[in-house]
């Protein structure tokens, strides 16, 4: 079959693969109709080249029709059509019991101390084949694909597979009290639902902030209040003119590892990413350090006593955080993968309701077959041409 393939730090190609088999009975074979990019894949792309081996496929947003199931998956049959979360887990374990599908005992990878599998995500994730390609390998199929109904284009469900959980997680980890306000910083995908979500939930204030013109219009007519951070010199205080003086009751960090305006950690990462393999996972796994001009930002923008929730990617072991500032301002922090299985019921109900409630279906900005996506990668790292999201089609 045909794939989207790393093979090199910003460098990405269609290649022809092996096809995907059913090994275990709880695997399921799907036929990819659409995959998305997330902004967690421009990681791959460039900062955790380290941890990646030329030929890994890429891809954690997918969605298609099922060809094949194990002896032991049940609650899909060949035909139907499902998303299949990124977070890989099996349903059963301690964690699993909790909610906590991300750190999930059966597919968690104890060799590097990480949480659950995840689908074209790199060595310390379990490196296990992704979606950006014709078909897909789904292990744990007895429990984590969600059928969805037949009737709709794909990009009304296709987000269950990671954006919106992400989102409705970061929302609900935020606990903004009924009249408070939400500040989110990052309006890239992951952001912008954590607007619409916010809005859904009945957050009357909901403030965002970006630099990217594009994504400050989008977000406005979503109904948040946006904030230009290329304009100002001080987003906290921003923030604080917005909500009586105080700061936002919760706010999320939706940017991550790759913030703008922390020129030495971005110079740090940039080496990181051309060292060979072994020294590169060395330095990261030990001084790696992420830009954190976001995540000072939010931590700021909180009032004292609020919650702080993060659900951009981090990877820094090294980080210096001001905690005596959050200390002092006694905030509450929240963080991790989403246990996306915790949140797509809820999320299900919302997306079948008439009217396109969440406006999945006119999210995406780009819409390209499989040949497309390098050049897809780069014109989403660079933000041009608009783009907001590209989703993929195999079949095309």
């Amino acid at each position: 079959m045909r794939a989207l393939t790393w093979q090199g730090r910003e460098n990405v190609a269609v290649t022809e693969v092996p096809d995907p088999i059913i090994k275990e009975p709880t695997d399921a074979i799907i036929k990819v109709t659409s995959t998305a990019i997330c902004g967690s894949d421009l990681h791959l792309y460039s900062m955790l080249s380290p941890f990646l081996s030329e030929g890994d496929v890429l891809g954690h947003e997918t969605m298609g029709i099922v060809q094949e199931v194990g002896s032991e998956v049940t609650h899909i049959s060949p035909g139907d059509r499902v998303v299949v979360p990124f977070t890989i887990s099996c349903g059963h374990c301690w964690m699993c019991d909790r909610g906590l599908f991300s750190q999930c005992e059966t597919t968690q990878n104890r060799e590097h101390d990480c949480g659950a599998s995840l689908f074209g995500y790199t060595s310390l994730y379990g490196q296990v084949p992704g979606g950006q390609a014709e078909y897909l390998r789904v292990p744990h199929a007895d429990f984590g694909p969600v059928a969805v109904p037949s009737e709709g284009p794909d990009d009304r469900w296709l987000f269950l597979s990671d954006v919106l959980p992400t989102a409705w997680q970061g929302v609900v980890y935020a606990d903004v009290p009924p009249g408070g306000a939400l500040a989110v910083v990052g309006l890239g995908p992951i952001g912008q639902f954590c607007v619409r979500v916010a809005r859904h939930m009945g957050i009357e204030t909901v403030i965002g902030v970006d630099r990217v013109p594009e994504r400050l219009e989008l977000a406005a007519r979503s109904g948040a209040l946006v904030i230009d951070e290329s304009r100002i010199d001080d987003v906290p205080q921003a923030v604080r003119e917005l909500t009586a003086g105080r700061g936002a009751d919760g706010v999320i960090d939706a940017v991550g590892m790759e913030a703008h305006g922390s020129p030495v950690s971005a110079a740090m990462q940039k080496m990181t990413g051309v060292l060979p393999d072994v020294m590169g996972r060395a330095v990261m796994q030990r001084a790696g350090v992420d830009r954190l001009a976001a995540l000072h930002d939010a931590a700021l923008s909180a009032r004292r006593g609020g919650t702080v929730s993060l659900v951009g990617v981090y990877g820094g072991a090294a980080d210096p955080m001001n905690l005596l500032k959050m200390f002092d301002r006694q905030l509450t922090l929240r963080m991790g993968q989403a246990n996306v299985r915790q949140w797509t019921g809820e999320i299900l109900d919302v997306l079948r309701e008439p009217g396109d409630v969440l406006g999945t279906e006119t999210f995406a900005t780009h819409h390209l077959s499989l040949d497309e996506a390098p050049g897809a990668y780069e014109m989403f790292q660079k933000k041009q041409d608009g783009c907001i999201k590209v989703v993929l089609h195999p079949g095309t």
